[in-house]
């Protein structure tokens, strides 16, 4: 009889760590090969992977959150996964990462140099970051978190809209975007490491449906965040009120006293964004809370958040948001029914 032996995935916890994400892939990890012959002939399979919560020192600890996390091992007791997963991490926006994290840095630098996985989920991502594994490389991570990301480490090709991104030599480093975005890592890593078919039943057993449209639906206006040019924080403050004017960026332009030149340079500046980008993703923002409340046209949707061409509206939507307004009222107001 031939005995089948596990492929070690080992699941990198610590503080700041989210505990549903962390049992969660461990969850999804432990019933690879083993409950999809359960659930249909009756008889526990056998496991395909094994998944170990690894710390830094192996003890248990609680997480912000309150969990109590008990690892399976310590750092220096998991010398050589096959793959590593990189939960969340509960930290502040553009937090200063350097020397927090640095025994965890250097594990994940030789379990990579041994040609390991390495996986990141949501704000995981940050410590690929810090390891300067992601030099050069396209990533992705929260929503919330892409801007500090691109900011602190420049070096790094950012896809705030994408859900799963792969790259590094041979494909070994793999970033999910924000929330659950992390079952679709677990499901292209149960793929990669066990095959198509385990991951698809997986996919049954736990009724997953896949971010086919990537995490840029579910993201705010989190570039609005500045403080460090207090002209132009005033001019983001009306502008929020008057974006649905006729040429609101003409508007911040007088107010500011600049010429349209010096202010626009300034604005890119301290935003990230020019005004008139800025101007469309307040109005996409607004938009989006009038589809997801309402049932008025789309014709007059735009015309609310100050777009006399709803065709216009419609293709800038698209492009920005990654759905269509109608796709994104139909995706979007029944979860805010159900809420309420």
């Amino acid at each position: 009889m031939t005995t089948v032996t596990a492929t070690q995935v080992a699941i990198l916890a610590a503080p700041e760590t989210t505990a549903s994400t962390l049992y969660g892939m461990f969850d999804l990890f432990g019933s690879a090969g083993r409950d999809w012959e359960l659930l249909m002939h009756g008889r526990t399979g056998t496991p395909l992977l094994q998944p170990l919560i690894v710390s830094r020192d192996g003890r248990g600890f609680r997480t912000r959150n309150g969990a109590w996390i008990e690892p399976d091992a310590s750092l220096a007791d998991c010398k050589a996964p096959t793959a590593v997963c990189i939960p969340d991490l509960l930290v502040v926006p553009g937090a200063v990462l350097e020397g927090h994290y640095d025994p965890e840095l250097a594990w994940l630098l030789d379990c990579h140099g041994r040609g390991a996985l390495l996986a990141a989920a949501c704000t995981g991502s940050l410590l690929l970051a810090e390891s300067g594994l992601l030099a050069g490389q396209d990533a992705t991570t929260h929503w919330a978190y892409c801007d500090a990301l691109s900011r602190q480490h420049p070096e790094v090709c950012v896809h705030a809209h994408r859900a799963l991104v792969v790259s590094g030599e041979g494909g070994r480093l793999i970033m999910a975007g924000g929330g659950t975005t992390w079952i679709d890592l677990a499901l292209f890593l149960v793929a990669r490491l066990v095959g198509v078919d385990e991951a698809m039943h997986l996919a049954r057993i736990f009724l997953i449906d896949w971010h086919h449209e990537g995490q840029q639906p579910y993201a705010a206006l989190t570039a609005a965040r500045q403080v460090e040019d207090a002209l132009i924080g005033e001019a983001q403050v009306w502008v929020a009120l008057h974006y649905d004017t006729h040429s609101p960026v003409a508007g911040m332009v007088r107010r500011s006293g600049l010429t349209e030149r010096s202010f626009k340079r300034r604005f890119k500046a301290a935003t990230g964004m020019t005004p008139m980008d800025y101007v469309h993703t307040l109005r996409l923002e607004e938009a989006k809370q009038i589809l997801e409340s309402g049932d008025e046209p789309i014709e007059a949707v735009a015309e609310q958040v100050g777009y006399a061409d709803p065709s216009f509206f419609r293709r800038l939507f698209g492009r920005r948001v990654g759905l269509t307004p109608r796709a994104y009222r139909r995706r979007f107001r029944g979860l805010r029914l159900t809420l309420q």
